[in-house]
């Protein structure tokens, strides 16, 4: 089954995405706050949505942790 030219050029994208993406240690997720706004931002997309792990490149538990951050720092008004 050989993989078409859009999936190649989905996965090269999704490669890209990935090379750029924000890459923090344990100890930094930790010290994050939900009023660290400008932080938390850098795990959200441009149309307000919570980025996979695939692009942010946590483990599961810091994703979970800042996933819960960004919706209180969203119910706060703090964040769109």
């Amino acid at each position: 089954m050989a993989i078409g030219t859009m999936q190649m050029a989905a996965m090269d994208e999704l490669q890209d995405v990935q090379s750029s993406a924000p890459a923090k240690d344990a100890k930094d997720v930790a010290k994050l706050n939900w009023l660290d706004v400008d932080e938390l931002a850098r795990y959200v997309s441009e149309t307000g949505k919570i980025q996979s792990r695939q692009i942010t490149r946590l483990t599961a538990k810091n994703q979970r942790r800042v996933a819960r951050l960004i919706k209180r720092a969203r119910n706060m008004l703090l964040m769109k």
